[in-house]
C-alpha cells in the first residue's frame, strides 16, 4: 500500500479532513498501518482472500463496537472502514504504549489493577454475545509447550547461561491441567497495546482488538506477569477478584516470554528482547 493510496483512502471516507503527512507506523504478520497527521490510524489487513479481508475488517469494527460498551477503558472507535480493501482507521487514543515507558515505571500501582478490572469485565460477557465476531483460540497446553521448544531454538543465542538449564527443565516439564471454563478476552494483553498517561501514569486506553477470542481466561494475566512482573499479577488478580488461573498465567508467561524474545531476535526489535531478557529473572530464575 503506497502513501498515495492511504491518502486516497482518507480522502474518500473523510471529506474535508485535510491530510498534512502520512507516515508508516508499523507492519506485523497480519497488519500493515500508517498514521496520518499523527492523530489518525489507517491499517490494512495483510490478507490475501478479499472475502475474508472484508469479513475480517468488518467483523472487527462491529467487534470494537460490543467492546466500547464493556470496558472501563477507553479502545479505538472506528472512524471509517473500508472492507474490499481489509481497512480500518480510527483516531488515536492518547497516552504512550507502556513497552516505551521507563522499565521502572511499568508497574506503578494502579496500571494493573486497572487492566485486572478491564480482564474481569471482559470475561463476564457472555460468549453468545461475541458469536460470530471471534473465534475460539485455546490450544491444548502440550501444543504451547511443543511451539515453545521452537522458538527456544531461536531464542537459545541471546539466552544467558545461566536461565538455559531451568528453560529447559519447563519444557520437559508437564503443563498445568486443563479444566476451566473459557472467556472472551483481548488475548494479545501485552504492554505495546496498554496506553498510559506519562504524567499521572494512569491507564489511558487499551489498542489493537485484532486477535480477541474465546480463550483461557488466565491467558492475558499470563501477558501481564511476563511483561510486568509478580506483584503486577498480584494486582491484576486481586481487582479481578479470584486468583484460580494463576498456575496457568504463569505457564503461559513462560510459553510466550520464549516467543518475544525469537520475534525480537528476527525482527530487530529491541524492546521485545530487552523486557524479555529483563522477565527470565521472574520467569526462569536462576
Amino acid at each position: 500500500m503506497a502513501y498515495g493510496s492511504v491518502h486516497d483512502v482518507v480522502s474518500a471516507h473523510l471529506p474535508g479532513y485535510r491530510i498534512d503527512s502520512v507516515a508508516l507506523l508499523g507492519e506485523g504478520e497480519d497488519n500493515i498501518a500508517y498514521e496520518v497527521n499523527g492523530e489518525l490510524i489507517v491499517r490494512f489487513a495483510k490478507e490475501p482472500d478479499p472475502a475474508e479481508r472484508a469479513a475480517r475488517v468488518t467483523g472487527e469494527a462491529r467487534l470494537l463496537a460490543v467492546v466500547a460498551e464493556i470496558s472501563p477503558l477507553p479502545v479505538p472507535e472506528p472512524a471509517f472502514t473500508v472492507a474490499e480493501q481489509g481497512c480500518l482507521a480510527y483516531f488515536k487514543l492518547p497516552g504512550l504504549p507502556l513497552i516505551d515507558a521507563p522499565a521502572e515505571r511499568r508497574s506503578v500501582r494502579g496500571i494493573a489493577g486497572a487492566l485486572g478490572e478491564l480482564l474481569a469485565a471482559l470475561h463476564r460477557v457472555p460468549v453468545a454475545r461475541v458469536a460470530g465476531l471471534v473465534d475460539t483460540d485455546d490450544q491444548p497446553k502440550e501444543l504451547w509447550l511443543s511451539e515453545a521448544a521452537d522458538t527456544y531454538a531461536v531464542a537459545v543465542e541471546r539466552m544467558p547461561p545461566a536461565h538455559r538449564p531451568v528453560v529447559e527443565a519447563f519444557l520437559g516439564a508437564p503443563p498445568p491441567s486443563d479444566g476451566y471454563a473459557q472467556a472472551f478476552s483481548h488475548n494479545d494483553l501485552g504492554i505495546e497495546h496498554v496506553l498510559v498517561d506519562p504524567a499521572a501514569w494512569t491507564v489511558t486506553g487499551v489498542i489493537d482488538w485484532s486477535d480477541a477470542a474465546i480463550v483461557d481466561p488466565a491467558y492475558d494475566f499470563g501477558l501481564l506477569y511476563r511483561d510486568l512482573g509478580p506483584a503486577a499479577l498480584r494486582e491484576a488478580l486481586n481487582a479481578y477478584g479470584t486468583d484460580d488461573g494463576e498456575a496457568r498465567a504463569i505457564f503461559y508467561a513462560r510459553c510466550s516470554v520464549l516467543e518475544d524474545m525469537a520475534y525480537g531476535i528476527e525482527t530487530g526489535q529491541d524492546k521485545y528482547l530487552d523486557k524479555s531478557l529483563a522477565a527470565l529473572k521472574w520467569l526462569f530464575p536462576a
